[in-house]
């Protein structure tokens, strides 16, 4: 894969799209949550707040953040802010992310937003957490191709978000077998939750970056014995009329086909595994076709993991507790933009506005018994934000596709840059 070849090609996949007033105004009000929602000391994400705007508590979320990264990218390309506040503010995150305790390079779960503390996501959860990390090193390298000008500060960012993203040690997280990456590591209770990063789900950008790393990377066979495992995580089968060519059975919640996708650009990538094009058309089309069985005629659809009447859980086709959360449609707009936009709207509509916030819609709703989300969180309203601008203008994609490191992780685990031609 030529790096130089592969840039220009990923800058020629950008498009140029214009939203109705209503439809910008979600991505603005969103974009929001990051801009004016952020904590007041670090400019991290918090990792919730009440619909009304309101600070929870001083959590910032790790992911969320590398989602805020993203968010702050795209409010400066529409010029909600300028791009020397954009810059001031994530220079200010890469300082308190540089104070923060890291283990073997990957950050914990939750931080302090004062302190960059390190909180505790569980009693023994208080280590490295890699998708976390991931995840937020997903939004810092878009944001470091982004700050690309030779200006002092611009230059200076990037030395600093270069040094945290250098000083993952991927290789460390697979415990020096030749399986999985492993999702935590702690220095007090060790591997104690054995949870292996296992494909299909949310974790794909996982393996690209840790492949691709400039130090401490891994060997591809730990993508393929313990990641797709040996094939395994194929599936071929046909739900609710559609082939969905990964996964568990119906999918899985939507965010599983989104968050990696945020910065990898699926309209370009497949493998001996299958295309990943046509994995989030299918798994979307089938979380699509649920909803609409089970809420005809309402364009209300979309599940995922979300708030819940009783709490944070998954929400599927399999795992249906009557939740919708208006993140799984929104973020769906490169995929099927029109069936996202009648659901964007039938959302300002439901129940004369109950579903809008301070910053953009509230966490999920239950179409069933009325029950509404008081919350907006930091790791669903990012993906809105980040999937929105894909859909218009390319721009994350673009910006991630041609980093060196995705191109060579990419490269090194076999993938193939597949015809855009009536995809975009």
């Amino acid at each position: 894969m030529d790096s130089e070849s592969n840039h220009r090609d990923a800058q020629s996949l950008s498009i140029h799209r214009s939203f109705p007033e209503d439809i910008e105004n979600i991505q603005y009000r969103t974009f929001e949550y990051f801009w004016l929602g952020s904590h007041p000391v670090s400019g991290l994400a918090r990792d919730r707040l009440s619909s009304d705007g309101k600070p929870i508590n001083e959590i910032a979320s790790v992911s969320g953040t590398g989602f805020s990264f993203l968010a702050i990218i795209v409010g400066a390309e529409r010029h909600w802010i300028t791009r020397d506040q954009a810059l001031d503010r994530v220079t200010t995150m890469v300082g308190a992310l540089r104070k923060a305790k890291r283990f073997h390079g990957a950050f914990a779960h939750f931080l302090h937003g004062d302190t960059s503390e390190v909180i505790p996501f569980g009693p023994k959860d208080d280590g490295g957490d890699l998708v976390e990390t991931a995840f937020l090193l997903q939004g810092l390298i878009c944001a470091r191709q982004y700050f690309s000008r030779q200006t002092l500060a611009e230059t200076r960012f990037r030395a600093l978000a270069q040094d945290l993203i250098t000083g993952v040690e991927w290789d460390w997280y697979t415990k020096g077998e030749d399986g999985p990456l492993w999702w935590h590591w702690s220095p007090k209770h060790r591997w104690c939750f054995d949870i292996a990063i296992s494909g299909w789900n949310e974790a794909l950008v996982c393996y690209v970056l840790a492949t691709g790393a400039q130090h401490h990377s891994i060997d591809p066979v730990h993508y393929h014995q313990g990641w797709a495992r040996a094939g395994a995580m194929v599936n071929g089968n046909i739900y609710l009329g559609t082939a969905l060519p990964l996964g568990e059975p119906f999918g899985g919640p939507l965010f599983l086909s989104q968050y990696s996708f945020c910065g990898l650009d699926p309209r370009r990538l497949s493998d001996r595994y299958g295309d990943y094009w046509q994995q989030v058309k299918a798994h979307t089309r089938i979380n699509y076709d649920y909803c609409q069985s089970r809420y005809p005629e309402t364009d209300l659809w979309g599940m995922t993991a979300s708030d819940g009447p009783k709490g944070y859980s998954v929400h599927s086709p399999t795992q249906d507790n009557d939740v919708i959360s208006p993140t799984a449609a929104l973020s769906s707009f490169p995929v099927c933009p029109q069936k996202a936009t009648d659901a964007a709207r039938a959302f300002l509509r439901y129940g004369d506005g109950k579903l809008i916030g301070r910053y953009g819609f509230v966490d999920a709703f239950s179409p069933g018994t009325g029950w509404t989300a008081k919350t907006h969180l930091a790791i669903d309203q990012g993906p809105i934000v980040a999937m929105m601008e894909n859909y218009r203008s390319g721009l994350l994609w673009s910006l991630f596709m041609g980093a060196p490191e995705v191109q060579r992780g990419l490269d090194r685990l076999g993938f193939t840059t597949a015809s855009i031609q009536d995809r975009v």
